[in-house]
Order: C-alpha cells, then structure tokens, then sequence
C-alpha cells in the first residue's frame, strides 16, 4: 500500500525554520501500531494523519513514542497541505480531533488555528521540582498537559540547559519556560523527554498555555510570540477568553510516498 507523505516547516515562512512536522492524508484509519511505526520512521516531532469526515476531516497525531491529544504545529502543517498541496478550495478547514474540533483559515500572515484555552493555575514548586528543573523559577504554573516555568528574561530562556535525564521525572507531558520577550511580547522554549522529545522547535500547543498568562500579564489580546529554540519560530496569538487563536506561516519541504505493507 502507497500512500502520500509530506513534510512541512510551521510557524516560518522560510525553509529549515519553524518546526518540521509530516502529515499523512488517509482515505480510512489505519490500525493504531502501524500510524505509531510510521511516526517513529519519520522521527519528526509529530507525524498527523487524516481522514474525511463529511465535509470535514478527523485528525490524529503522534510522537515518535505517543499519540497526543493536540498538536498545534503538525495541525497548522497539515491545514497548509490541504489548502496549498491537495488544492482544498474552502476558506476554512475543520479537523475533529480528541481536544474538539479545531477550525483554521486562509490568513494574511500564513493560517490562523482556533484552539481551546488551557486552563491554568498557580502551583508552589518543592525542593524536588526545582532541582530537577534546574532553573530558579518566579513562578510555576500547571496546566491540563505541561508546567509553564515563568523566569526572569529572555536571556534566562535563552541560556537554559536542562538535564533530560531528570527533567524526564517531572509527571508531565512537557515543560514550558517562558520570559517577557526583547523585540516580541513574549518568548519560550519547549522540552517534552517525556515524549521523547528532547526540545520542540515550535510548539502550538503550549500557546494555548502561555497566551492567557501573557495575556494577563501585559493586558493585551493580541502578543506577538516566539520560540527561541536553534531553529525558531514565530506566532501572532490572539486571546479570546476560553478559546485562542494562533497564527503563523507554513512552507513545504517534501512531498512524496511512502510504502505500507
């Protein structure tokens, strides 16, 4: 069996930036094992399959290691196949995923995504924690999935060099560290060993996250964003109380087949 593949950069417009994800058009689900092999082939952060669904389609994602219940980059990727590869002729896409369904739309600045709010709250960090995080944190928040450390600025995110091996401890699916940003509202950077992701380029997901506490934080709705891993990249994110909307441009690397048996 052949199907198609294709390999996009998120939240860049330039190639070799943003966060490489692949996406698999499918016609009907294939079994759980062989979506999980076909991820772990690919060893992206996140491969997304798809199937219609009437006039929409159903969207699953998986690590090389998980399926996870919402991933904001490989949804924006595949948003950009079907709309620049497969030639989808709607203003507006709609994937039915675990976390609901998530709508996104042709955008001046790339796609812009429809994703719930997470819900967050303020947690007092223990001994334990910090030391496994090995940062000082101002403040430590947790949400549905990940713990958002708050730090003092960029340059703190900038320099941080945890230890995967004890970061991996932390019961979450991902740790989020975040500053007020230098030439942007609000900078981050993403580590998910849990996943067996040691650091995520971009992540989608972790600005439903981030953009109500920044949000707050700078009273504002709309927040210029970035991620400041190697590769970087960057999003407009627009709270909207219990939804937000995150922006950001697509690019194409590969296109092809691969084969199934």
């Amino acid at each position: 069996m052949k199907l198609k593949l294709f390999q996009v950069d998120a939240f860049t417009n330039q190639l070799f930036k943003g966060n490489p994800a692949a996406v698999c058009p499918l016609a009907t689900w294939l079994p759980d094992k062989t979506m999980q092999q076909i991820a772990l082939e690919n060893n992206l952060s996140e491969t997304a399959f798809i199937v219609p669904k009437g006039e929409a389609f159903e969207i699953r994602w998986f690590t090389p290691q998980v399926e996870v219940d919402l991933c904001g980059h490989a949804t924006l990727a595949s948003a950009h196949v079907y709309f620049a590869e497969l030639d989808y002729p709607e203003a507006q896409i709609v994937f039915h995923s675990k976390s609901g369904p998530l709508v996104i739309k042709r955008h001046e600045l790339g796609y812009a995504m429809d994703f719930p709010t997470d819900a967050i709250s303020s947690i007092e960090p223990t001994k334990e924690m910090v030391e496994l995080l090995g940062i000082s944190p101002k403040s430590i928040y947790k949400g549905k999935s990940d713990y958002m450390v708050i730090v003092d600025e960029e340059a703190t995110v900038q320099a941080y060099e945890p230890d995967f091996q004890e970061l991996v401890k932390l019961p979450a699916r991902g740790i989020i560290v975040t500053a007020k940003g230098d030439s942007v509202d609000f900078v981050s950077r993403f580590f998910a060993p849990q996943c067996g992701i040691n650091e995520d380029p971009v992540t989608g997901s972790a600005h439903t996250t981030l953009t109500p506490y920044w949000a707050k934080q700078l009273n504002k709705q709309t927040l210029t964003a970035r991620q400041i891993s190697d590769r970087q990249g960057n999003l407009t994110c627009i709270y909207k109380g219990d939804r937000v909307e995150l922006i950001g441009h697509a690019i194409t690397y590969l296109s092809g087949e691969i084969k199934v048996s």
